[in-house]
């Protein structure tokens, strides 16, 4: 089979889109749309989550120090796109798009109420990487819907429809 060059940028497409919310110091709530994350560690269970620096985002988890990664379905498609295409520093994403949230147990940022799995993340270290800074967060506690686990707090992905 003959080999051509692919595409750098999206080399190791697809992944799993997911939405980061976080709550700045003054109690806004906002979230992004974040196609740069993953598996980090183990032991302990971190996770990494790219963020340009030029996104409202950006600031408020490097003046804050935590996240959520919320983990989003096909269903929810139209949110992503919501999330991920307006900006948190002209509108309020989330009473514009009606979003519901929970409070954090760990962290003082929001849960994206609909979405399967939330994970809680205070940053443990960080670094630019190019056009990216990759966040460290340690996870600190993890929501799952009780219909995707088994008895061993596993998550069941293939039950989840994700996007």
């Amino acid at each position: 089979m003959e080999k051509i060059q692919g595409n750098m940028k999206s080399c190791l497409q697809p992944m799993a889109k997911i939405l980061v919310s976080c709550r700045g110091i003054d109690g806004k709530n906002n979230a992004l749309a974040v196609g740069y994350c993953g598996n980090c560690s183990y032991d302990p269970p971190m996770v990494m989550v790219g963020i340009v620096p030029s996104r409202y985002s950006y600031h408020i988890i490097k003046e804050t120090g935590v996240f959520v990664v919320n983990l989003v379905t096909k269903e929810q498609k139209e949110l992503f796109d919501y999330l991920g295409s307006h900006s948190g520093r002209d509108e309020d994403k989330f009473s514009n798009f009606n979003v519901k949230v929970e409070e954090g147990i760990k962290v003082n940022a929001p849960l994206l109420a609909d979405c399967p799995v939330n994970i809680e993340c205070k940053v443990v270290d960080s670094i630019m990487t190019g056009s990216h800074e990759m966040f460290i967060g340690k996870i600190e506690y993890v929501h799952t819907n009780k219909e995707i686990v088994d008895d061993k707090g596993n998550i069941d992905f293939s039950a989840i429809n994700i996007l």
